[in-house]
């Protein structure tokens, strides 16, 4: 049976779980509420103040669908709850971040600056050289920061570009010159 499938989601104080039919979760909290549509194949109960997920047998999609259904529950409460954070370092002569309203300007060496708007449901936020983009959906907070990675991606001779707080940049030597 599937180690992380078969543990309850405990249900935090302030935090309520609602399943409709067909598998559609709600959850509601102190940051907001969140809905998703669960695989139909797992079966989602409230039990005692634990959301319980159970699969039907053991075929191997279902071993799989059971994990995830577990995980997407227990995301879900925890954003509601505590919210989810990513952390992303802006490094490089030039290289620099500022906020204005809800649009993210990034200056990454390019002829023109980077202008990006906050996705629904997300905020950013930018202290010196570190943008940190925050929400309660771990799914939309991580494509975001993504995102923004994607606009000047670390590179490995000096480690210029965007990188996550936790990212560890393989550096390599350069070049050497003629003797």
């Amino acid at each position: 049976m599937s180690r992380i499938g078969r543990m309850p989601v405990a249900i935090p104080a302030g935090v309520t779980v609602e399943i409709a039919e067909g598998n559609k979760v709600t959850v509601k909290g102190p940051k907001g509420t969140l809905e998703r549509v669960l695989p139909k194949e797992m079966e989602v109960k409230v039990e005692d103040g634990h959301v319980v997920v159970s699969r039907p047998n053991d075929l191997k999609k279902m071993k799989s669908l059971h994990g995830l259904t577990r995980t997407l529950v227990h995301n879900m409460v925890v954003g509601v709850s505590e919210g989810y954070t990513k952390t992303l370092v802006v490094t490089g002569v030039g290289y620099r971040a500022s906020k204005a309203g809800n649009k993210l300007t990034l200056a990454l060496g390019y002829s023109h600056p980077v202008e990006m708007e906050d996705p629904e449901g997300l905020s950013t936020a930018v202290q010196d050289d570190k943008i940190i983009v925050s929400g309660i959906d771990k799914e939309k907070v991580g494509q975001y920061a993504a995102e923004i990675r994607e606009k000047r991606k670390p590179e490995p001779y000096k480690g210029k570009g965007i990188r996550y707080a936790d990212e560890v940049i393989r550096r390599k030597v350069g070049k050497t010159g003629k003797k």
